[in-house]
């Protein structure tokens, strides 16, 4: 008697990221569809009775807490690891509590992205209590407002800058420094 091999869905809409990382799953046994967007997400889901998900938060239209979301109503017992590139406590917590069981940031290798699912197997903890009296401070924020725009356009600094109304050069300095603590 054969054992079958885990199905696994990943979900990027980078057309050379999502079939290497695919290539990496199948090369550690597992069976791997992969989607570039949300639709084809859900028809996969519809077709095959996935038990691991890998979902990049950013793509074009619906994005991935949208597909987290449904995925995990339609599928309760599916496992889904978040990846994405400029990530914030925020959108962590979204995903969390939208199903994700983990949440990583790119680059992430496939055993990275395998011991994610592991450590989903232990009790997950209660959610925590909204704090409203942290609030991140001024340069946190417009640090995570800098690279979010930077993400949207692709990394390309020159267009980053003319959607936030100021010179390249200032960009490459405000980018050079560290992010802030807090």
């Amino acid at each position: 008697m054969t054992e079958q091999a885990t199905k696994m869905l990943i979900v990027d809409d980078d057309d050379i990221w999502r079939p290497r990382l695919a290539r990496a799953m199948r090369e550690r046994g597992l069976d791997v569809t992969t989607a570039a967007n949300y639709d084809e997400a859900m028809e996969a889901a519809a077709e095959h009775p996935f038990e691991l998900a890998v979902v990049d938060l950013r793509m074009p239209g619906k994005g991935g807490l949208e597909v987290v979301r449904d995925l995990h109503e339609q599928y309760a017992n599916l496992k889904i690891v978040v990846l994405t590139g400029y990530g914030s406590i925020s959108t962590t917590v979204d995903a969390i509590r939208l199903g994700a069981v983990n949440y990583m940031q790119k680059p992430a290798d496939a055993d990275d992205i395998l011991t994610a699912f592991e450590r989903s197997e232990h009790e997950p903890l209660d959610p925590p209590e909204p704090i409203y009296d942290e609030a991140p401070s001024l340069a946190r924020a417009e640090w995570e407002h800098i690279n979010r725009v930077l993400s949207d356009c692709g990394g390309n600094i020159t267009h980053a800058a003319k959607k936030l109304g100021i010179h390249r050069r200032s960009l490459q300095r405000k980018l050079q420094k560290y992010p802030p603590k807090t």
